[in-house]
């Protein structure tokens, strides 16, 4: 093993151009972990792709990496947007986050944010914080009411979107309303020379692994995640959060669960118990509290196959080399195997 890992040091020394890896999973598969074992032997840097942990605060449950695990290679796109902040957008993070020298090892669970960095798709009308503003005031209308908007002036890409999803909706409404110009047709022109999944490729042939795991076996684990989330500080770190940022907003009703680091699964959650009356009793309390962990364990559960779901969508309607690969031992040989052929053809 160490003669195949000193294999692929010299391989990659020898690029000229920086490939990039991208790890995909369910949440709690063990994604940082392969990552930081990439980042460390084959000189590489990590690029986390995790729409809540650019924000600073909730680190426990937006599940960042700790401090230890950071000194072992270089983490960006973490930490640096103020909680308040409500703009922040996947544009925003694709021109920070591509802005790097060594080998990029991206690793996270927000889909649009993966796709920003794999595919040239990611549409920039150079909206101003003004355009966002318009669409949060979109948010506010009725499913029905904004999907006939959106029929009226983009009928194709009305068919495509549920009422439901007003977030899409009104972005969709909003780039029309700021270019004249329908999103589907901009989605169109930019697919253009693309592989019918996304488009172009931002960089050639990227290596993209994904960690996936039995989801009997994974359930337990999420579940053993939020019990040791709580071990580990929890409640005080949503408690503080909440007195220092939304408790505020609460007594204006006027607390946002959808945009900002304020959507975070785990924090509306638990919003009953941190908005209890000062007078309620310590069983009522505890009730609440119990009643925040089990939301919380089956969010988590959910957004975990929601996750799985986008990568059968987006990666397995071609062929794929697929291998059935052990956490413990073997991950990071055959990764190696694949980088190291991946950065050798495109030195040929």
């Amino acid at each position: 093993m160490a003669a195949s890992s000193l294999r692929v040091q010299c391989v990659l020394r020898r690029a000229t151009v920086p490939s990039l890896v991208v790890i995909l999973g369910a949440t709690g598969t063990g994604k940082s972990k392969l990552a930081i074992e990439i980042g460390k032997r084959l000189q590489g840097e990590i690029i986390s792709a995790d729409s809540m942990q650019v924000y600073k605060g909730l680190d426990i449950i937006t599940n960042k990496v700790t401090a230890e695990e950071r000194a072992q290679c270089a983490h960006h796109m973490l930490d640096f947007v103020d909680p308040l902040v409500r703009t922040y957008t996947v544009v925003d993070f694709r021109n920070k986050a591509l802005d790097r020298n060594k080998l990029p090892i991206v690793v996270g669970g927000t889909n649009y944010y993966i796709e920003s960095l794999l595919w040239k798709v990611l549409l920039d009308t150079g909206v101003t914080d003004g355009g966002q503003s318009r669409k949060m005031e979109l948010e506010k209308l009725g499913g029905e009411e904004l999907h006939k908007r959106l029929a009226e002036v983009d009928p194709k890409m009305a068919s495509m979107l549920h009422p439901n999803d007003k977030r899409k909706i009104a972005r969709s409404l909003q780039i029309h309303n700021d270019t004249g110009v329908p999103h589907s047709h901009w989605l169109e022109e930019q697919r253009q020379g693309g592989d019918g999944l996304g488009g172009p490729l931002r960089f050639p042939d990227p290596c993209i692994f994904w960690l996936h795991a039995d989801m009997a076996a994974l359930d337990q684990r999420l579940d053993a995640r939020v019990d040791e989330m709580l071990a580990t500080g929890l409640l005080e770190e949503l408690r503080d959060f909440h007195l220092r940022y939304n408790q505020q907003k609460v007594q204006d009703d006027s607390q946002d669960y959808q945009h900002g680091i304020f959507q975070s699964i785990g924090f509306k959650e638990f919003h009953d118990y941190l908005t209890a009356p000062e007078s309620s009793s310590q069983q009522e309390k505890d009730k609440l509290r119990d009643k925040g962990v089990e939301a919380l364990k089956i969010a988590t559960k959910r957004y975990a196959r929601k996750q799985n779901k986008w990568v059968c969508n987006r990666f397995l309607k071609r062929e794929f080399l697929s291998a059935n690969l052990c956490m413990e031992g073997c991950v990071w040989g055959r990764v190696c195997v694949c980088v190291c052929s991946l950065l050798q053809s495109r030195e040929s």
